[in-house]
């Protein structure tokens, strides 16, 4: 007779049987797979230092094409803005290194810096937008129009412009000494510009800005600088706004304006200052300005040529 007992046994011992099996088979498999996962380790190393290596070369490919940009780009633009004036307009992420190396090819190719107005983080404040229209407003010389755009960027944009650009029709200034003083002081009071030394109207001007723009109000920064960079264009005989490295992307001022069909149309903008290729880009952009026209330069995808008259497939 079979007991209660046998069958407790039985199966304890068919339990125990599975789980011997479980175990003995989770040991191969899991051997199998760490020697797959092995292998699959070894082949990404190789890859991760395959592509290592590749970037290094790419990277030496690069500095060196940038040191042959920097030594033939005082050849590049000498004389193409022979007698001519420029102001500078920087943002506060501009590099001083940049800034230094574009005054340079500038002077090089014949003319002249008339000074330097730097542009302070309040003035691309979204909440001190306001305070800003009301300066402009009250500021603006005698005889002088503001754009019917309500924006900070282009309305500052218009008064700026008659500070720093000469009227390209008759090449004179736009605005009194004395007209000039009071809307410098009125800005400078305000925290939205620095003037650095004395700032006169040349006939050109660059709009000198950093990279990618960051933070929640971002987007709303780029435009302003993007905007202003346009009314600017629209003051004077040309404006050419340069950024560095990812300045071309949707948060950044270049990209901004790149998106926008009506300002492309006048105004010329370089992805790449930040390079010696971009910096020699930006000058011959000047020159392009005074020829009426407008281009996209840099390396970016939105970016129609390298520079002034060289072909891209980027359309």
């Amino acid at each position: 007779m079979i007991s209660l007992r046998y069958h407790i046994v039985s199966i304890a011992a068919v339990f125990l049987a599975l789980a011997i099996g479980v175990v003995l088979g989770s040991t191969a498999l899991n051997g199998s797979l760490l020697s797959g996962l092995s292998d699959q380790k070894g082949e990404l190393g190789k890859r991760v230092s395959d592509l290592e290596t590749e970037r290094n070369q790419l990277n030496a490919e690069l500095n060196k094409a940038d040191s042959f940009a920097g030594g033939i780009g005082p050849l590049a633009v000498r004389g193409q803005l022979d007698k001519r004036t420029v102001a500078l307009v920087t943002t506060p992420d501009a590099k001083p290194a940049d800034r230094d190396a574009v005054r340079q090819l500038i002077e090089k190719s014949g003319a002249k810096v008339t000074g330097e107005l730097q542009l302070t983080e309040s003035f691309t404040d979204t909440n001190k937008a306001d305070q800003l229209r009301e300066i402009v407003t009250r500021s603006l010389p005698s005889g002088a129009q503001l754009p019917t755009a309500s924006d900070p960027g282009t309305l500052a944009g218009g008064l700026i412009g008659n500070l720093v650009l000469l009227n390209k029709d008759n090449n004179k200034p736009q605005a009194s000494p004395e007209e000039s003083t009071a809307a410098l002081s009125g800005l400078v009071d305000g925290g939205f510009v620095k003037p650095t030394g004395g700032v006169r109207p040349g006939q050109l001007a660059v709009v000198l800005t950093g990279g990618k723009a960051t933070g929640e109000a971002a987007g709303d920064q780029a435009s302003t600088v993007a905007r202003f960079a346009t009314q600017l264009d629209r003051s004077g005989a040309g404006t050419v706004l340069a950024g560095g490295r990812g300045s071309a992307d949707g948060t950044g001022p270049v990209g901004v304006a790149r998106a926008d069909t009506a300002a492309t149309s006048i105004l010329s903008t370089v992805d790449n200052v930040h390079s010696a290729a971009g910096q020699v880009a930006t000058v011959l952009g000047l020159r392009e300005q005074l020829e009426e026209k407008a281009g996209r330069y840099g390396v970016a995808g939105n970016a129609q040529a390298p520079a002034p008259g060289a072909e891209s497939d980027n359309g």
